[in-house]
């Protein structure tokens, strides 16, 4: 438990958001990462054992006054539900979500709130269905072991958005095959396409087509990276074709075209600007970094999240 309590800590001294710990099978597990200053505590009830242990670990919750999420997924549900229902299905993690709700609350235990995650995009959006006419508690939605980058951007944008779109959902988890950043980022333009939460740009562009003879991809790429980190809130539109290009971005604020050796620099289907066309990323990033000082220079604040 000693390597626990220090690995939480190391990880406490450099970061300033809430730390969560997801904690299967062992319960001191749970304890050793609530006493070393974690924010809240995953389990899942089903994994964890004997009700003595779910009582500890409750226990130790109510001491540091942090949350617990009840975390059912459909891959280890108790024998005798899956024995009830003839198998897993969104009934039975239903069933088992309220049983373990039921039993926290015996303990005098409130700071809640439920997930109940499978891999399949139906089952996880029938369950999340069914639990939230159960309950009141937080939703923390997600599909489970969604897969690898392409497949699992789809069932998680699918399987969340489709359930916010319901107004199902208090806080998500994109779970993909890769780097936790991948993640963080699929979760954000998931929000950002429901217009719930925006933080940074909006990058739109055209597929391509017959009269686009520049290397968007890359061009895209380019600005994707640089602008990785920003919050500006605007829209960006990076087009392949000067002729339609800026017409079919008027609802960007700023934009680019390029086509026969000249691109475009336009706000708002506007041009404002013409420039050798190796010059696109270069004149669409610089133009993106006066847009803080322009606003505040009319008096305004830029729009950031």
């Amino acid at each position: 438990m000693m390597g626990t309590l220090l690995f939480s800590l190391r990880i406490l001294l450099q970061i300033s958001i809430p730390l969560i710990a997801d904690i299967h099978f062992d319960y001191r597990l749970a304890i050793a990462a609530a006493s070393a200053g974690a924010d809240g505590l995953r389990i899942n009830p089903g994994n964890i054992g004997s009700v003595r242990k779910i009582q500890e670990i409750v226990a130790c919750a109510k001491s540091f006054q942090i949350p617990i999420r009840i975390g059912v997924n459909a891959g280890s549900l108790e024998k005798d539900i899956i024995k009830k229902y003839n198998g897993v299905n969104a009934q039975a993690m239903v069933e088992s979500a309220v049983r373990h709700i039921e039993m926290l609350r015996s303990m005098d235990f409130h700071e809640l709130k439920v997930s109940i995650k499978a891999s399949d995009v139906h089952r996880t959006l029938e369950a999340y269905r069914l639990l939230s006419q159960e309950t009141d508690l937080p939703l923390h939605v997600g599909v489970t072991e969604a897969g690898s980058l392409y497949s699992g951007i789809v069932k998680s944008s699918l399987g969340i958005g489709m359930l916010l779109y319901e107004g199902i959902g208090d806080t998500l988890r994109v779970s993909l095959t890769r780097d936790p950043v991948e993640e963080i980022r699929t979760g954000y333009e998931i929000l950002k396409a429901l217009n719930i939460r925006r933080r940074g740009p909006e990058i739109i562009s055209c597929p391509t087509c017959g009269r686009c003879n520049i290397n968007l991809f890359d061009i895209v790429e380019q600005v994707e990276k640089a602008l990785l980190s920003s919050t500006l809130d605007i829209k960006i539109a990076i087009m392949g074709c000067v002729v339609n290009g800026p017409g079919e971005a008027r609802e960007a604020d700023v934009g680019v075209a390029g086509g026969d050796g000249v691109g475009v620099l336009f706000r708002h289907g506007k041009v404002v600007k013409r420039f050798p066309q190796e010059k696109l990323v270069t004149v669409l990033l610089d133009e993106i970094s006066r847009i803080p000082s322009q606003e505040q220079a009319e008096g305004s604040t830029p729009k950031t999240t």
